[in-house]
């Protein structure tokens, strides 16, 4: 059984592995032990502060497997972007130049650059090791958040949006950078993506060009990248458009990929979670669900069958209960899985 919750200090070399498993372009999770160690201390603070509207909190949470122990993916939330530092984006939209009297009409597409998710909720740093892929871990992992979101509203911005990482190879080449880098930039997409994990964005202000790019422009080969994900994220993309996320035009900066946005209150998960008291005790049930208790600090969920009964109670064996960390009576929130 997998145990989504908080991660904790002694956590840090489970999540370097994540790191050095994510590859290139996986921004939220640099190869750096300070900014790891950093995320980790701000993470257990924001978990125990008292909150009544979003802010800088960062809530990072860890996968663990019951039986070993072993910590086997992550993912994070952060409650509010752009407040303490730029959050830069571009958005992709579409331009008319006409002439009536020459009979010429072009329509054409340009890239804005702006910071459009200012003050909005991000989902990021989702990332499980490759053999855990697999069944409903990924399910999991990804709507455990929206649990989470869904129980401590006051914590999160209306809007939540997750940038998707774009085109890039094994080395860490992307097309759309390769552009950027001949044009403005001369520095490697992987240096330049490490710069921004650790902070160090002011060279983007100082050297990104700030009036809007003609798409037709650019070379045939960054053009056809953008708002495409890489193929590692097609999966996380997929689960991210089934919860009723979309992308509204706003791409990455330095890969093009999508990022893909929901209202909080329109969330699949959000919408059709429900807040149950626990029974314990064994059943026959084969229905599937998330579920998690009602902690923030002491946030558990796992993926179990549960028996709903007549009283609108949720019957559930010992173990899951004990992973949850809830006894008889206590309340947890669930949704169904297909």
């Amino acid at each position: 059984m997998l145990i989504i919750r908080p991660i904790t200090r002694t956590d840090y070399p489970a999540l370097m592995q994540c790191a050095e498993a994510s590859g290139h372009g996986f921004t939220s999770l640099p190869i750096n032990e300070t900014i790891l160690r950093n995320r980790i201390t701000h993470s257990q603070a924001s978990f125990n502060a008292t909150v009544t509207t979003p802010g800088l909190e960062s809530y990072l949470l860890v996968a663990v497997d019951s039986d070993s122990g072993q910590i086997v993916g992550t993912t994070a939330i952060e409650a509010a972007v752009g407040l303490d530092a730029p959050f830069y984006n571009y958005h992709l939209s579409t331009v008319t130049h006409a002439s009536r009297r020459l009979g010429v009409h072009n329509t054409v597409k340009v890239l804005t650059f702006g910071s459009q998710y200012t003050g909005e909720t991000e989902l990021c740093s989702l990332f499980l090791l490759p053999e855990w892929r697999q069944g409903i871990n990924g399910r999991l992992l990804s709507k455990s958040r929206f649990l989470l979101m869904a129980q401590h509203r006051q914590r999160f911005a209306e809007i939540a949006f997750a940038e998707m990482r774009g085109v890039s190879d094994e080395q860490g080449n992307s097309p759309f950078w390769q552009w950027l880098k001949e044009h403005f930039f001369s520095i490697d997409f992987t240096y330049a993506d490490y710069l921004t994990g650790i902070g160090v964005k002011g060279f983007i202000a100082d050297l990104m060009p700030k009036l809007p790019i003609y798409v037709n422009l650019l070379s045939k080969e960054a053009q056809a990248v953008i708002g495409q994900v890489h193929v590692d994220t097609r999966p996380a993309l997929q689960l991210l458009e089934q919860e009723g996320f979309s992308c509204r035009g706003y791409v990455d900066i330095f890969d093009a990929g999508p990022s893909v946005e929901c209202d909080v209150r329109n969330i699949e998960t959000v919408r059709h979670s429900q807040l149950c008291r626990v029974d314990i005790g064994e059943h026959s049930s084969q229905h599937c669900y998330l579920v998690s208790n009602c902690e923030l600090a002491g946030f558990r969920a796992v993926a179990a069958p549960v028996a709903i009964n007549a009283l609108g109670q949720a019957m559930m064996t010992a173990d899951v209960a004990a992973a949850l960390n809830v006894s008889i009576g206590d309340e947890v929130r669930l949704v169904a899985q297909s």
